[in-house]
């Protein structure tokens, strides 16, 4: 039986509806856009003249696997509540790619290595913008440094961008919780939107501080990229709304979140805001040694509308994917990736920057810079 489909649950949301048509411009009848609702399937089915088909799939429920027998790469656009789809998937020897940023999950998923081998599957995961480009960047980073001592990554998000509902709940949920990580070694605790550090987001972004949050990267790349310590951060465009919620947090506001009525108004509050720009920006700090001296690496990811450039990272890795023979097994994206992959077609809506600082110590005005 030919598998030659594409089926992208979530495919009729925010992110996911941009992943559907830049597929079916490719692909055209073998895209399908799926979730729980038939309904919202079918009406963007129509709205794409036929391009995207519909398609009823509820994931956390159990599929048939008669249904995925023509099947050839699953797209996840949403969180899920555990990973038995994913198995069910590599069990057919069905590609796959996650967009999550919860580790949770995807501590799962890479446990299921040995099975995607077996069965012939690829899965790809950390896909999107943080995790997905900051891994990238990272390794980068990494790249032009002799020693990688530490990796600080920093995001700003525009509150005046349009968020998808699942996102915008993920990142809800995640103001009011801790976290731990493994820095140096040993397990870290973490309070979430605490442990500020001020960052220049370069290219007129200016300097802004962010808070440690709970990003799937700051977990990952310590083992894929072997550097002792990263941190990932989080910052709005306004410096207002950043610094009132890390007022509420210390001061025990942000525990309000676990009231469901409370929790609903913010999601809701965050959905309709349009206090600032559509605009994000990503930067990374390498921190090491080259030729023997102090080093900094700065890498820099600057757009509009996150939403769109993560719809279009995951449909390049999509589209190599689907067209060519990648590694069997459950891979992150710089374990199969470099950013070179994506800049050609992300520079229309992105700029990305780096530059090397050689010198006594980061930041010292004697350090060398050299750019790219």
């Amino acid at each position: 039986m030919l598998k030659d489909k594409i089926v992208v649950i979530g495919g009729y949301g925010h992110v996911g509806q941009m992943i559907c048509n830049d597929l079916a411009h490719f692909y055209p009848g073998k895209v399908f856009a799926a979730g729980r609702s038939q309904e919202r399937a079918e009406a963007f089915s129509r709205a794409t003249q036929g391009r995207v088909e519909p398609l009823r799939i509820d994931a956390d429920a159990g599929v048939d696997p008669a249904l995925l027998s023509e099947v050839k790469l699953v797209i996840m656009c949403l969180d899920q509540q555990n990973s038995a789809f994913v198995q069910a998937c590599i069990g057919q020897g069905i590609h796959y790619i996650d967009l999550s940023a919860d580790y949770r999950l995807l501590s799962q998923v890479e446990l299921m290595h040995p099975l995607a081998v077996t069965h012939g599957a690829t899965v790809i995961l950390s896909v999107g913008l943080a995790p997905g480009m900051s891994n990238l960047l990272s390794l980068h980073a990494k790249q032009h440094l002799d020693v990688t001592e530490a990796i600080y990554i920093s995001l700003m998000l525009g509150l005046g961008d349009s968020h998808g509902k699942a996102a915008i709940e993920w990142t809800v949920d995640n103001l009011r919780s801790n976290f731990t990580t493994m820095e140096q070694g040993k397990v870290i605790q973490h309070t979430s939107f605490a442990d500020g550090r001020k960052t220049d987001f370069g290219n007129g972004q200016g300097s802004r501080t962010a808070y440690r949050f709970n990003f799937a990267d700051q977990h990952i790349l310590p083992r894929t990229l072997q550097v002792p310590s990263i941190s990932t951060r989080l910052c709005f465009d306004s410096p207002f709304i950043t610094g009132l919620l890390s007022r509420f947090k210390r001061l025990g506001g942000l525990k309000l979140l676990n009231i469901p009525w409370i929790r609903d108004a913010a999601v809701k509050a965050f959905a309709s805001m349009r206090i600032g720009k559509p605009t994000f920006a990503l930067k990374v700090d390498a921190v090491g040694k080259k030729q023997d001296q102090p080093a900094l690496v700065e890498c820099f990811l600057q757009g509009v509308h996150e939403a769109e450039v993560t719809a279009k990272a995951t449909a390049i890795v999509a589209r190599k994917l689907y067209t060519s023979h990648m590694p069997h097994g459950v891979f992150h994206i710089e374990q199969l990736f470099t950013i070179d992959s994506f800049d050609e077609e992300l520079k229309e809506m992105a700029h990305m920057s780096s530059r090397l600082r050689i010198g006594t110590s980061p930041g010292s005005d004697q350090m060398t810079e050299t750019s790219s």
